[in-house]
């Protein structure tokens, strides 16, 4: 305090103070709070800083001292010409600038997603976005895990949902002739299966070769040139002359890769992008986001689900701490029992419940309390043993039931991933989900099939090809070993964390069908 100081940054705000004075709220995106640069009259360039409009960037140099105002400890004092400085380093419009000092929608934001991150909403949203980040890597590297990078490219469906981002050089041209296609990297549909004609016998070529003289005459010069087109819809790729010489696509998760490496070094994770293909506009889908996955080796159910609570709770604790102003703001502003809330859930234990267990629950809160659960109006959802829970579902658990973080454990496996271990009874799969309040699922997890013919038999059963999985298979032929783990989407804990409801707000650049901007 009292001391000179220099800092540069943004201005949130600038307003006049008679005609003495010049205030600019300065912020740098390092924390949700800003600090108010005085400006005397006295300075050379006072008539440039008091025309200098929100949006500008600014470089001051002056005395930090006691503020007189009430939401401030401190301010810069800039008000000597010899010893002070204040620099206009980047202009700003005010005119055309499209984030004047008032409340903007979320929708509007998206829109200039390149700008967005100078407001409050987003800039604290990144910042808890990094710290997220750093917990998660923190938590994982003190456990002695590794981290492994996983592909993006990949010849294998992970979840086997088939909804994923094809990668190919090959793409179909309208305008080519059938020949170039077939020399080249596409077919005519149905040719792969076409027999080659017997070859002819000299004599035959010779009159084919006078009919095609004699044709060529016929035929105008324009059309020769242009050659037999195919209609684009029929044009089919030939992957074997394609980049990668089959179907790739971009990974919808890095958990099979992973898993190999935990059969060799132990417990390990992967932390990167992940993209799905699914043509959903929903608040909670986005076609590319971040995926958490760790492998822990020598492991069962139990394991994975007391990894998974340790973990959640690390990372919100870490940002209680961490980030308490921009928790503070969210608390005011975007979700006033967020605060609450994530305290909690940090702190609280976790309940674990059967699916069979969260169905009875569910089917007798239906019957008795007259809940109700719907997709529509027009189509209720029939409670039974066998569906998968949507989000109400998860929601209705983890708020109004038990009203705080759950486990639900030893699903159905007709709807869950061909690798998650198969129960005794032949009904169910130990996989587990963390259903969150404001959320629903947060974490999905399980312990891995490690036999061999269990495995085989789940693909089959899945409508996969076991040949498709031969190196993931190769796992359970060499020193096979329980293991397990669990796939956490990043934004979903981003989400969690900020009390933001719409997912495309968590990222910095959304990428959603018929969006790609930016």
């Amino acid at each position: 305090m009292n001391k000179i100081i220099v800092c540069a940054g943004w201005a949130r705000s600038t307003r006049m103070g008679g005609k003495d004075f010049a205030f600019i709220e300065l912020n740098d995106g390092s924390s949700m709070n800003s600090i108010q640069v005085v400006v005397d009259s006295s300075m050379p360039n006072f008539a440039e800083i008091a025309a200098t409009r929100v949006g500008a960037s600014f470089r001051a140099k002056g005395k930090l001292i006691p503020s007189m105002g009430k939401d401030q400890k401190f301010e810069l004092q800039v008000c000597s010409p010899d010893a002070h400085e204040i620099k206009v380093v980047g202009k700003c419009d005010g005119d055309t600038y499209p984030l004047p000092p008032k409340r903007h929608t979320v929708e509007y934001l998206r829109t200039i997603a390149h700008l967005r991150p100078r407001t409050k909403l987003i800039s604290g949203v990144t910042r808890v976005r990094n710290n997220l980040a750093y917990a998660t890597h923190k938590f994982f590297q003190e456990r002695g895990f590794l981290y492994i990078h996983t592909p993006l490219i990949t010849a294998s469906d992970c979840e086997g949902a088939g909804e994923m981002f094809q990668v190919t050089t090959a793409l179909p041209e309208h305008d080519k002739p059938i020949s170039a296609l077939t020399k080249n990297l596409y077919e005519r549909e149905g040719q792969e299966n076409e027999v080659d004609a017997p070859k002819d016998d000299g004599k035959k070529k010779k009159d084919k070769k006078k009919k095609g003289e004699a044709a060529k005459e016929e035929k105008p010069a324009e059309e020769e040139k242009k050659g037999e087109t195919l209609p684009f819809e029929q044009r089919k790729i030939n992957y074997k002359k394609d980049f990668f010489g089959k179907p790739a696509f971009l990974t919808v998760s890095g958990q099979l890769s992973v898993e190999n490496f935990n059969n060799a070094v132990g417990d390990c994770y992967t932390f990167g992008p992940t993209f799905r293909a699914e043509n959903s506009n929903t608040s909670r889908h986005l076609a590319e986001f971040w995926m958490i996955e760790p492998e822990i080796c020598f492991a069962n159910l139990d394991d994975v689900m007391d990894l998974t609570e340790d973990y959640v709770k690390y990372c919100l604790r870490y940002v209680l701490e961490n980030n308490a102003d921009d928790i503070e703001f969210f608390n005011s502003w975007v979700d006033k029992g967020l605060k609450e809330r994530l305290l909690n859930v940090a702190e609280k234990d976790v309940v674990r419940i059967t699916y069979t267990e969260a169905i009875d629950i569910l089917v007798d809160h239906q019957k008795t309390k007259k809940v109700k659960f719907t997709v529509d109006k027009k189509n209720p959802v029939k409670l039974e043993w066998g569906i998968d829970l949507d989000s109400q579902h998860e929601r209705y658990l983890a708020e109004k039931v038990f009203q705080g973080p759950i486990m639900v454990y030893n699903y159905p496996k007709s709807f869950k991933a061909f690798y998650m271990r198969g129960n005794e009874d032949g009904k169910t799969v130990q996989a587990m989900d963390m259903l969150v309040p404001g959320i629903g699922e947060l974490v999905g997890g399980s312990a891995r099939e490690e036999r061999l013919d269990v495995l085989d038999a789940m693909i089959v059963e899945k409508g996969l090809k076991v040949e498709d999985y031969w190196w993931y298979r190769d796992q359970r032929k060499f020193g096979t070993q329980p293991h397990g783990g669990f796939g956490l989407g990043f934004e979903r804990l981003v989400m969690m964390a900020t009390g933001v409801e719409n997912i495309r707000d968590v990222i910095p650049f959304p990428r959603t069908p018929g969006t790609a901007d930016f």
